[in-house]
């Protein structure tokens, strides 16, 4: 039989979860011959297998296991063989799998006659094109992220200032950790969990996924960038926006304009066939002519942690980070590819702005996913639940 393509995970993996639309605990195979996909899997977990469109569910019990067992094999090795009679049922003698395709596995197949090759590109690209199911999900996890950054902006626009300078929420100090509170709750109520999360203030903001904490203060920068998942698909938003309270410097005021400029012709660039390191590129532009260094200034070897230092972005589904990085590589954009856009520019000791969404690369250009102003003053808005 030709080529077929296998899969041992639960559906924490997201090449799994990409072909498996619920949650599955334990690790299972999945087969995929041409349009036909087939399963070996615990018979707890067959009946909701069962109701996946167009799948051929094997029960572990109906491959062998306890004849294996009976004949003395240890739970681990029967379930091996059960994994090797489903293949030799469906005429498997060859396939493709992931990079994270397990060793133990992948051993036990091949001794059993059951050739195996890893294709990195080929995963990479069965989940640039997001499935309706995924997609549904991603704009669910947006609204949730509308809503944390919203609850964020909330919060500082209602505090004051003490004369120290530190922000207070109804007399208390408002701190990185509060709001991180806030912002999981906003999660929970729109249907998501916590993905990654940076609340971070000042100098922190420098400082590539420093998750913030401490108190606020009046004039200093404060990075929210936050990542919700929705429970339903697995599928992950990425959104940052820089806020400030009170008078804003004219360092910061600089950062934001030549940010704001990058993301503008960042986004307006985007479209099926643009090769990513031009979209890369482009984000570069105003903020080098701005007399900032990017990743295309810096000399070879040379450690950036100031400017533009870090890429434009990535792609987001089932994971936060995924294909296309929007780095220096060989990556064309295709219809179906939701990216998170996210240039910056910092100082260290001193912070900076960076400002964040995620767009849907259509067939002649680009959606923007999320709504929410970028401004760097705070204003309470209504978003989620």
């Amino acid at each position: 039989m030709s080529d077929a393509v296998l899969i041992f995970a639960s559906t924490a993996s997201a090449d799994m979860r990409h072909v498996i639309p619920h949650e599955v605990h334990d690790p299972f195979l999945y087969i995929e011959i041409g349009d036909a996909k087939y399963t070996a899997i615990k018979s707890l977990e067959a009946a909701r297998m069962r109701d996946v469109d167009g799948m051929t569910v094997f029960p572990l019990d109906e491959l062998g296991f306890d004849d294996f067992r009976a004949a003395g094999q240890d739970p681990d090795t029967a379930e091996l063989n059960t994994l090797v009679e489903a293949c030799r049922r469906l005429g498997v003698a060859q396939a493709t799998v992931p990079p994270a395709f397990p060793l133990e596995v992948a051993d036990h197949l091949r001794a059993n006659g059951i050739a195996l090759a890893v294709d990195r590109d080929d995963f990479i690209m069965r989940r640039r094109v997001k499935s309706p199911h995924e997609l549904a999900g991603i704009r669910r996890a947006t609204v949730a992220a509308e809503a944390g950054i919203a609850h964020v902006a909330a919060a500082i626009e209602r505090a004051t200032v003490a004369e120290d300078g530190g922000l207070l929420l109804d007399g208390v100090p408002l701190t990185c950790e509060d709001l991180k509170a806030g912002v999981k709750e906003a999660f929970l109520r729109n249907g998501c969990d916590d993905a990654g999360m940076i609340v971070a203030h000042g100098p922190q903001t420098c400082i590539g996924h420093h998750a913030g904490s401490g108190q606020i203060f009046a004039g200093e920068p404060v990075t929210v960038d936050i990542c919700p998942r929705d429970s339903l698909s697995g599928g992950n938003s990425d959104m940052t926006r820089t806020f400030v309270k009170g008078e804003i410097n004219e360092e910061l005021a600089f950062y934001y304009r030549i940010v704001k400029e990058s993301f503008d012709k960042t986004l307006a660039a985007i479209r099926p066939g643009l090769p990513v390191a031009e979209l890369h590129r482009i984000s570069c532009e105003p903020i080098e002519a701005a007399g900032q260094p990017t990743q295309l200034t810096k000399k070879p070897g040379e450690v950036l942690d100031e400017g533009y230092f870090h890429s434009l972005g990535h792609g987001v589904g089932l994971e936060v980070h995924e294909a296309p990085s929007l780095n220096q590589n060989d990556a064309v954009l295709v219809p179906g590819d939701v990216l998170a856009i996210e240039p910056g520019c910092y100082r260290q000791g001193f912070g900076g702005v960076r400002l964040e969404d995620i767009v849907l690369v259509t067939e002649d250009g680009y959606e923007l996913i999320s709504d929410y102003p970028y401004d760097l003053i705070p204003v309470a808005i209504s978003r989620g639940v």
